[in-house]
């Protein structure tokens, strides 16, 4: 097993077989100690974080692969919080891709003067660079094909896979009483094909219960009781 990368919230390894192994850590995004899944740097540590996100990302992976979603999981073991994925080709040096139920955050940030905070959104999608020196800046479906990031069916491609797997992560959050603001996904290609990635845990949604935002840990407790 080989060290390759160091990220924000996993560390990942090279396996013999050819696969990756990604192991989560208890870190989360934030800024002074407050948790915040649209922040770009580590704010704080929260016990159980790594392990409560990868039980949240196989639950949903497994559920997503039911629902015919391809994705790079192979196989989960929660104890060592470690995730065993096939190897995906990123698009550039990375891509989110946030789909957005609810005017929130950096959407708020850029839109505030014509949106209102909390106001229902028809499941935008929004793209943006990995890019902490510029902010991850959001990036348009044209400038995404003009510098050979995306081809135009890969673009459509995305778009679909966005809106119909986070539509079905706010469909089954709601059947617990919950309700998903915004979700951050990332995709790759596997073997020619655009596939889902990294991780759905509470590090990359925002779930409110009773107009109260839920804390990854308490997401982890409400969607796996």
């Amino acid at each position: 097993m080989k060290h390759v990368y160091e990220g924000k919230t996993k560390t990942v390894y090279a396996l013999d077989d050819g696969n990756f192994l990604l192991k989560f850590k208890d870190d989360a995004t934030g800024e002074n100690g407050k948790f915040d899944p649209g922040a770009n740097t580590v704010g704080l540590s929260i016990e159980g974080m790594g392990r409560g996100g990868l039980a949240l990302t196989d639950y949903f992976f497994k559920k997503l692969r039911s629902y015919g979603i391809p994705t790079h999981y192979v196989s989960a073991d929660l104890e060592k919080a470690e995730m065993t994925v096939r190897p995906a080709q990123m698009f550039g040096n990375g891509l989110e891709v946030i789909c957005r139920f609810k005017a929130v955050g950096s959407f708020m940030r850029r839109y505030g003067m014509y949106a209102k905070e909390g106001q229902d959104l028809d499941a935008f999608v929004e793209i943006t660079l990995k890019d902490d020196e510029r902010q991850d800046p959001p990036i348009s479906k044209d400038a995404l094909e003009m510098l050979g990031i995306l081809s135009k069916e890969e673009c459509k491609t995305l778009k679909k896979l966005t809106k119909k797997i986070s539509k079905f992560i706010r469909d089954e959050l709601f059947k617990k009483g919950l309700t998903l603001y915004d979700i951050k996904l990332e995709f790759g290609r596997v073997n020619g094909e655009v596939v889902l990635i990294d991780e759905i845990s509470g590090g990359n949604m925002r779930v409110y219960k009773g107009g109260e935002i839920v804390e990854p840990m308490e997401l982890v407790r409400l969607v796996l009781a």
